[in-house]
């Protein structure tokens, strides 16, 4: 990977145009977890300790080109005050004669950038006008790498370039899981739908040796083998794709692990009666909402193998007990392997990060990635542009 960090950049006197990710949650004009935020902090800091002037530019919300009061980055300058311990300066509609004026060790924030419907038109224009406003653009929000923005790709054409701290560790711990990761490798993908993670799947099956299906999608693929999965969530006119993918699984060498056992109930609530049964013994009127612990027994089994683990989605319906136990005992597990360095662990997409948080797991996994719809697209083996741009 060819792209500069800020180790490379002379930022001494310079305006220092920074894309970060600070969507963070707000109750009102609150911010309720800043971990985004304080994510961000070791650029700021390192940006200001080389003699540059940070400009952070970012996005909130979804405002749809027009702006809106509720978006308004405005609200976050607490917050990134108490998170930087400096005074950062609000500039709505800056000139670059404005931003000139700031001072030595000054931290300006830009109005939401997706005011502007030109941002994620990837408007040229825009980019001109943003480029204006520094000598040197950083990219730290790896989470709106895969968009073709103005703020993004649009302004890595126009001005010396360079990754952020965590845009930079991001890429290297993804690199270390799928570019040229240490063997076995084991990728664990849960979810709701197979559907929704076709090409994941494809590519995963070509670079890592064994895949675990978990979740809804599970279901999928039990049917698939000619299994009555009674009324659990399942895509029956997918089974004939899921028996693709099996298929290319034993031409690829890797092993495709499914769920053994299975917690099944009538309804999905807290508490709901429950019971553990093999897979092809489930009753026609109840539905699959957790693996069993012959399934998770199998799973641990493949962590101990390997030396490197990729989980995007969680086991089962993790949000409700009885049904999170598979995906906590297997987190917990990983976690373990993790913090003896016995295994290189790397996580993504919002469910994924709930669920490890849930077990008490996020903490030991050697990284665990925010940036949700970016984090997939590069599981899928897609180029993300606001990554290419840097290069």
């Amino acid at each position: 990977m060819a792209w500069k960090t800020l180790d490379d950049m002379d930022l001494d006197g310079k305006r220092v145009l920074t894309r970060v990710d600070i969507n963070v949650p707000l109750e009102e004009g609150r911010v309720t977890d800043a971990t985004r935020i304080e994510r961000i902090v070791p650029t700021i800091t390192d940006i200001l300790a080389k003699g540059g002037t940070p400009i952070l530019l970012a996005h909130f919300g979804r405002p749809k080109g027009k702006p809106n009061p509720d978006m308004s980055l405005r609200q976050l300058v607490p917050a990134l005050e108490q998170a930087f311990g400096r005074e950062v300066t609000f500039l709505e509609h800056p000139s670059p004669e404005e931003i000139v004026k700031l001072p030595q060790g000054a931290v300006a924030l830009l109005e939401n950038t997706r005011f502007d419907p030109r941002e994620e038109a990837g408007d040229p224009d825009m980019a001109r006008e943003l480029a204006a406003l520094g000598d040197v653009f950083c990219n730290d929000a790896f989470s709106a790498a895969h968009r073709d923005h103005a703020s993004t790709t649009g302004l890595a054409h126009l001005l010396p370039s360079c990754a952020g701290r965590l845009m930079a560790a991001e890429l290297r711990a993804l690199e270390q899981a799928l570019g040229d990761p240490e063997r076995p490798v084991v990728a664990v993908v849960g979810g709701a739908k197979v559907s929704t993670k076709l090409d994941l799947l494809s590519n995963l099956i070509e670079k890592v040796d064994i895949l675990v299906i978990g979740g809804g999608m599970a279901n999928t693929f039990l049917a698939a083998q000619g299994i009555d999965v009674g009324k659990s969530l399942c895509e029956h006119d997918l089974t004939g794709t899921a028996r693709e993918i099996a298929e290319k699984a034993t031409q690829t060498g890797c092993e495709l692990l499914l769920p053994r056992d299975a917690v099944v109930a009538r309804e999905f609530k807290a508490g709901a009666d429950a019971e553990t049964v093999k897979v092809e013994d489930c009753p026609p009127d109840a539905m699959i909402l957790d693996a069993g612990p012959d399934s998770v027994a199998h799973i641990t089994q493949a962590f101990e193998r390997a030396r490197t683990l990729i989980w995007n989605g969680p086991l089962g319906a993790f949000e409700i007990a009885p049904f999170d136990a598979a995906t906590n005992a297997a987190a917990a597990y990983a976690a373990g392997l993790s913090r003896s360095g016995k295994l290189v662990s790397v996580a993504g997409g919002g469910d994924t990060v709930a669920a490890l948080n849930k077990a008490d797991a996020a903490e030991s996994f050697t990284y665990i990635s925010t940036a949700g719809g970016a984090f997939l697209e590069w599981m899928e083996g897609k180029t993300l542009p606001g990554v290419a741009a840097l290069g």
